[in-house]
């Protein structure tokens, strides 16, 4: 993966119509001549972009994991993309559509389908049954059991494992079925170009009778085996993993890339509370391996700084209970509440563990706020990323969250054209950018990292190497800042954010 700044994004809500040319649009938008984004990126996660992505999770739940979705092109339209840039998908491990072939098939004929062995099952996990006290003990993001109750249209009756929704079927990974499921994807991805996958939701795709279901022993042995698949076909992997932070950091031992999903909320901590102390405490400790976020397509983590809530008194987060409590409050007061209107009980798609709000609204709208926190996002380890939204600076989309009461979607707005360019030329934007290319360029930042004496509430972060250097100073409490870095000339030049 270079060590450029990526984009992740929806193919058709960037400038997409759904008219069979979304993906030619975007390639045009990241590339063409006299584009605002021509050469900005050096590489794009695409997320779902498999037939179909209007289905109960924006595509995370596809129906056909080998099919690009017409509305928005074909394979070679993803090859094309390839040729220009670096190109992420994602292989979304531990369910598929309920309404796949495969599902409706198994559905129709039960155990005398081809698939009957491809669908996961409460029996499967617990041939002996299982007891309150199993079920209990199984992790859960989302309020309610991870269970569903059908009856298929033969007459049998089958308590199916949906971790997420009725409407997405786990898989049985480690069934022949299921691994020629996702072998197939993988060789679909390779063929056309893909050089990198992030697996979703692989940390459920384990379960285990008597456990908690959820980044076990065993999980690392499969995340191991597929990750040396996927290497084999010239693929590198990316686990998506929202988790304590002591266990974010024992994963990234044993994987290719993670993503830091605590950088977002400290970020905010430091600025509300005017405090480096807890950043430092992450900086200190956290994987060099990481892609580092600001957003994503989801929320924005909390479980990722808060305590182990296995052992809370012997596992505590980076930030105390109290202040991760104001924290979501600040930011729900900054969003003036409409971030309280998309979290929680309030929306459905319940995520218990985020707050959904766009990253530039969570800050208030602080433009010179948001683009230090982009500046402490690219200076720290790792390959930075950028969702589509923050690129933009975006407000939440209140009309799209009040037609979908889906909570996510305050995060996932559709632009068109017009408003791309508008955007653009929009200051922050336009800082935003200069700052992505500096990144990309600057060749300190394929030196040395390290993190300067300072005070609490002071952060001072500097890279060095092949003669050149790049420093950035925050003051949390003042708001006194510099980005400065080595010219061309050997001069000094400073990285105005206003």
């Amino acid at each position: 993966m270079k060590n450029q700044v990526q984009l992740i994004t929806y193919v058709d809500r960037l400038g997409g119509r759904r008219d069979g040319a979304d993906l030619a649009r975007l390639r045009r938008l990241l590339g063409a001549p006299g584009s605002p984004l021509q050469g900005v990126f050096g590489g794009v996660h695409l997320l779902p972009f498999f037939d179909a992505i209007d289905g109960a999770d924006a595509g995370f739940d596809p129906i056909d994991h080998t099919c690009v979705d017409p509305r928005l092109g074909d394979w070679s339209d993803i090859k094309a993309l390839t040729d220009d840039l670096d190109v992420m998908a994602d292989v979304i491990v531990n369910h598929m559509s309920a309404e796949s072939p495969q599902f409706l098939d198994y559905a129709e004929k039960g155990e005398a389908s081809a698939y009957a062995g491809l669908f996961l099952t409460l029996d499967a996990v617990f041939p002996d049954g299982a007891t309150e006290r199993d079920l209990l003990a199984v992790y859960r993001p989302r309020p309610g059991l991870p269970l569903t109750y059908a009856t298929l249209k033969n007459g049998e009756r089958r308590i199916l494992w949906t971790t997420f929704t009725a409407a997405q079927i786990d898989i049985a990974v480690h069934h022949p079925q299921g691994r020629a499921y996702l072998t197939s994807i993988l060789k679909t991805l390779a063929s056309n170009g893909i050089g990198m996958v992030r697996l979703d939701a692989v940390g459920y795709a384990i379960k285990k009778a008597g456990a908690s279901c959820f980044m076990m022993p065993e999980t690392f042995d499969f995340i191991a085996e597929f990750a040396a698949e996927a290497k084999a076909l010239g693929i590198e992997v990316l686990v998506e993993i929202h988790a304590y932070y002591q266990r974010q950091i024992e994963i990234a031992r044993q994987v290719d890339w993670v993503y830091d999903f605590a950088l977002p909320p400290l970020v905010l901590h430091a600025f509300n509370f005017h405090t480096a102390a807890a950043l430092k405490r992450w900086i200190a400790v956290r994987p060099s391996n990481a892609l580092t976020v600001l957003d994503t397509h989801d929320g924005i983590g909390i479980i990722d700084i808060g305590a182990d809530a296995s052992d809370r008194a012997a596992h505590p987060g980076l930030v105390p209970p109290e202040e991760l409590d104001a924290l979501v409050e600040r930011i729900h007061a900054a969003s003036g509440d409409q971030s309280r209107r998309a979290t929680g009980a309030a929306a459905s798609n319940l995520d218990l563990y985020q707050v959904n709000c766009t990253f530039f609204d969570a800050m208030g709208r602080d433009e010179t706020a948001y683009l230090l926190a982009r500046a402490l996002q690219f200076f720290l380890p790792g390959v930075p990323q950028v969702y589509y939204v923050g690129l933009l600076a975006g407000h939440n989309d209140m009309d799209l969250l009040a037609r979908s009461q889906v909570g996510r979607d305050i995060n996932r707005h559709h632009y068109d054209e017009d408003e791309i360019a508008r955007d653009c030329e929009r200051p922050v934007v336009r800082r935003l950018i200069e700052l992505i290319q500096l990144r990309n360029r600057h060749p300190a930042f394929g030196g040395e990292f390290q993190v300067e004496a300072s005070g609490d509430d002071e952060l001072r972060l500097r890279w060095h190497g092949a003669g050149h250097w790049a420093s950035l100073r925050v003051d949390f409490a003042t708001r006194g800042h510099e980005l400065a870095y080595s010219g061309g000339d050997g001069g000094r030049e400073v990285f105005a954010f206003s």
